[in-house]
């Protein structure tokens, strides 16, 4: 481990893109700590004392949200309009288009993505400051202020928005990834003392408390096991003479992740959720948004079930998305590969596409199960001290798998120019 280590600073191209990323993390934690001017901060930590949906959203914002600094949307606003853009794709034709036109359409829907993400983040900045004003938590007043409020919350978001993808093309991992995973993990330490001081005052058990700890090692392990589990079909390619050459004969294998779209189907399902929630508490003094708002809160019967469900609906629309069975099936018949005992062509595309179905449902039944399956045990045990969930679990396992996979693969590939050189 300690040699793996060493080598990541050996490689020159490796090192600076860890150095980057470092670089950009310590940024973002930097600007999740510079407050806004005007606000009553005893006040605004008392409002996240009481839990409910703005203390899960602060939970993504990595506590600025609590602390009200530039960066208090966080990334949700750009994450939300990802979520829009890939539902738009296959439902707005020109989208759909676009999707298929490679590099170049993939920069449009970018560019319009980024557009949409600044409208929304102008909306959230509004409620925010309007829900802040309604609660006599802003010191200042004035029409002005309140649009100082909105551009600079706005301007956090898109500098956000940047930075995840600067990390994208000169770092390690996804970018917006990365961040969300930084403001999960910041807030552990902290919720972990607190949570001890509470066990020796003696108003947690000890037995809840180490249960607890168990079942989140459990839910770690599960998420690993998940994420790196795979169904392989066998590939057999026939022989074929070119020239004077004899190509194929070789067996092979075709990797079906369990889980093929990763992180994504969680990320999209809280923030779906999190958006008539936070709407709802704007507008409490409306009955029908409060009521929306209290049932979608987290931990509630009514979220868990919904989160459920979205994230088997994305897990299967993201992995239809990114595997196509029948690209799949015409290659493998383009080069002489067929599966023993399918026919290749459309008998081949009907039997990976029915053995993915089987393999992305177990998947996302699975992650489904281990996102609320703390939150159910934080009710059971009564100790809500820790801010992070099944949801902050999967998220922070399936990034750092992703990103140790892409630190790996750099490594690998270096060692294999360096065998072929020698």
């Amino acid at each position: 481990m300690l040699a793996t280590i060493s080598n990541l600073f050996k490689i020159p191209d490796l090192k600076k893109r860890l150095l980057f990323t470092i670089l950009m993390i310590v940024i973002v934690r930097l600007g999740s700590h510079i407050p806004l001017p005007g606000i009553d901060k005893e006040a605004m930590a008392n409002l996240f004392t009481q839990g409910g949906i703005f203390s899960f959203f602060d939970l993504f914002a990595g506590g600025a949200l609590s602390r009200f600094s530039i960066f208090a949307l966080g990334i949700m606003p750009y994450i939300n309009a990802s979520i829009i853009m890939s539902l738009l794709q296959s439902v707005v034709p020109i989208l759909e288009q676009w999707s298929k036109e490679g590099e170049e359409g993939r920069n449009k829907i970018t560019n319009i993505t980024r557009y949409f993400t600044v409208v929304l983040a102008v909306i959230q900045a509004f409620g925010i400051s309007v829900w802040l004003k309604s609660l006599g938590v802003l010191i200042i007043s004035g029409f002005s202020y309140q649009l100082l409020l909105i551009i600079t919350l706005t301007a956090g978001t898109c500098f956000l928005m940047w930075l995840g993808e600067q990390i994208t093309d000169f770092g390690i991992g996804n970018g917006i990834s990365i961040i969300i995973f930084t403001g999960i993990i910041a807030r552990i330490p902290g919720d972990f003392i607190q949570t001890v001081k509470l066990v020796q005052l003696g108003e947690i058990g000890i037995v809840s408390f180490i249960s607890l700890l168990i079942i989140f090692v459990l839910v770690i392990g599960g998420v690993i096991a998940i994420q790196q589990g795979q169904r392989r079909i066998p590939v057999q390619y026939a022989k074929r003479v070119i020239g004077r050459r004899m190509y194929g004969g070789q067996g092979t294998h075709i990797p079906l992740r369990v889980n093929q779209a990763g992180v994504i189907p969680i990320i999209f399902a809280s923030a779906i959720l999190m958006f008539p929630a936070t709407i709802g508490q704007f507008f409490q003094n409306i009955n029908f948004l409060k009521v929306v708002s209290d049932a979608l809160s987290p931990g509630k019967p009514l979220y868990l079930l919904f989160y459920t469900i979205l994230i088997i609906v994305f897990t299967f629309f993201y992995s239809a998305i990114t595997f196509n069975p029948a690209n799949l099936a015409d290659n493998m018949k383009k080069y002489g590969g067929f599966i023993p005992g399918i026919r290749p062509g459309i008998n081949t595309t009907h039997y990976i596409d029915h053995i993915m179905t089987r393999v992305t449902l177990s998947g996302a039944i699975f992650l489904a199960v281990i996102a609320i399956l703390p939150n159910i045990l934080i009710r059971v045990t009564g100790i809500t001290t820790f801010s992070f969930g099944g949801t902050s679990i999967l998220i922070m396992v399936g990034v750092a798998l992703e990103t140790i996979q892409q630190i790996e693969s750099h490594l690998l590939m270096r060692h294999y120019e360096g065998f072929i050189k020698k």
